[in-house]
């Protein structure tokens, strides 16, 4: 074997683990804010603690869990070089499944995936999903960065979330609470939210041709800026509902769209009608539904339409709801009622026309 030849190192095939280390210490602060008095031990270890002994105050205490991640809008992120909002959508597509059946969340973990480590870049991914993290009320307690060379570019990346929250048995909210007569709220969206990603970038790259840099009258500012803005992080708002008034079920608006999704927490036998007269879906709906001749069926079938979360509550409940709501700046109406199915096939339909 020639002197100069040298044998194969983790660093020779393209994992840096000094990067990796720098990361940890950039996030670390981030992390921190993020603390909530349960926690156990700092970041950097095998696994996140959580003292459970808090949970000693519910009677009987259900635990609920989620995951997910952000889809395509990662891309987006990439390609504009914004590290720092990206993990707020994380954070709300994990804590506001938790929410819906009336959880507290109470911690998170991350994944996150990339071709190369930058760690600036890495820590501000992590600033964001603290940030939705306080957001929402929970803790980081841990996470994961995987470095993936040769089969992520050097610029890719991926990130995705678990959660764990906490309700009282006594307090589950779903389908077996809902009764005729019960209104539905809505609340307002950000914007596109998390989903049918792939379908906008279909439309505005492929289909329309334009740039991410491209001003857009219709949003006031940059194509890009309008898809990167973060999704609306609800699970406080929500838990703050069910304290002040009766609320039987919420739905959070996400892939497939309004009408599937509510469908979800609406029990055999009832309907929930909703009027899309009683609102105006944001700019950003209408542009990608015209840059792409795509039919409002196929827009609702995949994006939220304004809509990001849901409330079925008691007709006697809807003021103290929409109350509680406007105090916290939620934007918030009625917008359907439950009846009893009928012929209908489905548990939610849409009727009438937006609002303009």
């Amino acid at each position: 074997m020639s002197e100069t030849t040298t044998g194969a190192s983790y660093a020779a095939a393209g994992v840096d683990i000094e990067a990796g280390d720098r990361a940890v210490e950039l996030m670390k602060e981030w992390v921190k804010k993020t603390r909530r008095p349960e926690v156990l031990g700092g970041l950097g270890g095998f696994a996140g603690l959580f003292d459970a002994s808090a949970l000693k105050r519910y009677e009987r205490p259900l635990l609920a869990s989620a995951t997910d991640g952000v889809g395509t809008k990662v891309d987006l992120a990439r390609k504009m070089g914004v590290y720092d909002t990206i993990g707020h959508d994380l954070v709300g597509m994990v804590v506001d499944d938790l929410v819906v059946c009336g959880a507290e969340p109470l911690f998170m973990t991350d994944y996150i995936c990339v071709g190369k480590v930058h760690p600036e870049r890495v820590a501000a991914i992590v600033k964001g999903i603290a940030e939705g993290c306080v957001l929402a009320g929970c803790a980081l307690v841990g996470g994961e960065t995987a470095e993936h060379p040769g089969l992520l570019g050097e610029d890719d990346f991926d990130v995705a979330g678990a959660g764990t929250g906490v309700v009282e048995a006594d307090r589950l909210l779903g389908a077996d609470r809902i009764r005729t007569g019960d209104a539905v709220i809505a609340m307002a969206s950000s914007g596109l939210h998390s989903n049918g990603y792939s379908l906008v970038r279909h439309v505005v790259f492929d289909r329309a041709g334009w740039t991410l840099d491209r001003e857009v009258a219709e949003f006031g500012r940059t194509l890009g800026e309008e898809l990167l803005e973060p999704t609306k992080i609800y699970s406080l708002d929500c838990l703050a509902l069910t304290r002040t008034t009766e609320v039987h079920a919420f739905s959070h608006i996400t892939g497939g769209g309004l009408a599937a999704n509510l469908a979800r927490v609406i029990p055999d036998g009832l309907h929930a009608t909703v009027d899309r007269s009683t609102w105006t879906p944001g700019a950003v709906f209408d542009v990608v539904g015209a840059a792409g001749r795509v039919e409002r069926l196929e827009l609702e079938k995949t994006l939220n339409m304004g809509v990001g979360m849901m409330a079925v509550v008691p007709a006697e409940s809807v003021d103290a709801a929409l109350t509680t709501l406007a105090d916290r700046g939620v934007d918030s109406w009625v917008a359907g009622e439950i009846t009893e199915r009928g012929d209908h096939t489905t548990g939610a339909t849409l009727t009438g026309d937006y609002s303009s």
